[in-house]
């Protein structure tokens, strides 16, 4: 569920209690990702219009016979681009994907079918007058940066982060088979991540640190001889379940 952000980041809880901070795309991003998309779409309908015109022999007469399998198909591909693209690219679309955004839902998963054909029905207002100004005037005045479009479908267009997706998603996992607290998985899991970043001095600190919390206080002295080596293995076996049962070092 959603918890209290800023305009600029919003933190949600998963089912499982992780928490995590999303960066919200501006007005920016959004442009961006907006012009690539049609930049892309464009080039299809227009590509199409060519292949009917020179190798298929077909007319873009509207009055004649051919426009139904001539022009029709290139509407389709220009006004469909985007409710196609992000339901079967999960939020996503070429131009979303260079400019690194993505949409999801208030929180934080992946937004639905419907949520994302009502998000693209709304896209005949936001694109009102010309240009988008109705949904870039929105993203500008509106909390979490959102259009009308995103409102109604309850949608949010964040930064693309899939290093924290994958994250969490490992969390999640790993929490199903665990009887640990979510926030030590966590910990050991960000740890192992960073390992080779981290000096050898902080990390041994850490993990030690966080160790103790999962073995007796009796036997966690002996955590003070483990090595660099046997403190990492220690860490990925607290992950893999078998720190549990073997508590004791």
């Amino acid at each position: 569920m959603p918890l209290p952000g800023t305009d600029d980041q919003i933190t949600v809880r998963s089912v499982t209690g992780v928490d995590l901070t999303l960066s919200i795309a501006g007005p920016g991003s959004r442009s961006y990702a907006f012009v690539i998309d049609w930049h892309i779409r464009l080039l299809l309908a227009a590509a199409w219009l060519l292949v009917a015109m020179f190798a298929l022999k077909m007319t873009l007469d509207l009055r004649s016979h051919d426009a139904l399998f001539s022009v029709l198909p290139a509407a389709v591909i220009y006004f469909l681009y985007h409710p196609i693209l992000e339901i079967t690219m999960r939020g996503r679309t070429p131009g979303k994907r260079m400019a690194g955004v993505r949409i999801l839902d208030r929180n934080g998963g992946s937004p639905s079918t419907t949520a994302l054909s009502i998000r693209n029905i709304f896209r005949l207002i936001d694109c009102l007058p010309v240009v988008y100004v109705v949904g870039l005037v929105t993203c500008l005045l509106t909390a979490n940066r959102v259009r009308i479009g995103d409102m109604a479908a309850g949608t949010l267009l964040v930064l693309d982060d899939s290093a924290a997706e994958e994250s969490l998603a490992r969390v999640e996992t790993l929490a199903a088979g665990s009887r640990l607290p979510l926030d030590t998985l966590e910990l050991a899991d960000q740890i192992l991540e960073r390992w080779p970043s981290l000096e050898m001095s902080s990390r041994a600190e850490i993990a030690r640190s966080l160790l103790a919390r999962t073995i007796p206080a009796a036997e966690s002295a002996a955590l003070a001889n483990l090595n660099d080596t046997e403190l990492h293995a220690r860490l990925e076996a607290l992950l893999s379940g078998r720190g549990e049962a073997a508590s004791h070092v």
